[in-house]
């Protein structure tokens, strides 16, 4: 089996290359999907990454749930624990830019969500099991998030995204649900 690290850099070289039209149209797909599901619906406060250049672009899906009253917390790294708090936005003025070209609030203006108040959690990845888990970047920021949060998780993934197998570590938690341009699927039993 291929080790993480070649796969990591295989996904991030395929997903640079993704044509830009193909890149727009999936991520469209992907969106409708998503605001058409349950867990969307009724969540009252979703937790979500704002995209990277090779990521589903998540800014629709943000601006969405502003439109439709719901509250947005997006993650806030802190290297120094290796831990990953969330904190609420309401405009994009309330990001910068950080390590790797990451998007994360300005702690001085957004105000801290506990885990517990997020209703659903959008978990990104580079690469995903049709059984729901991920392979990261490698900074393992969700993996610990994920031990205590109780909320719906699910991921949006473009197909190239979507892998056989990769090495599952003891603490990889899947998500509940992946939601592909074609498909929403089950994760769990």
């Amino acid at each position: 089996m291929r080790t993480k690290r070649e796969i990591r850099n295989e996904i991030k070289e395929t997903l640079l290359s993704l044509d830009q039209e193909l890149y727009q149209k999936w991520s469209k797909e992907i969106i409708e999907k998503v605001i058409s599901l349950p867990e969307w619906k009724n969540a009252k406060t979703i937790g979500i990454t704002v995209s990277g250049k090779y990521e589903v672009n998540t800014e629709p899906l943000v601006k969405t749930a502003w439109e439709t009253g719901k509250k947005v917390a997006v993650p806030k790294c802190h290297p120094l624990t290796k831990t990953m708090t969330f904190r609420e936005i309401t405009n994009f003025t309330q990001l910068e830019v950080v390590y790797y070209g990451l998007k994360e609030p300005i702690e001085s203006i957004t105000v801290e969500v506990p885990h517990n108040k997020i209703d659903l959690l959008l978990v990104p990845g580079l690469c995903f099991t049709n059984q729901g888990y991920r392979l990261g970047h490698g900074g393992g920021y969700y993996d610990r998030y994920l031990t205590t949060y109780r909320g719906d998780t699910l991921s949006l993934a473009f197909p190239v995204q979507l892998v056989e197998n990769f090495p599952i570590e003891p603490f990889d938690i899947p998500v509940k649900k992946l939601v592909t341009p074609t498909q929403v699927k089950n994760c769990h039993e």
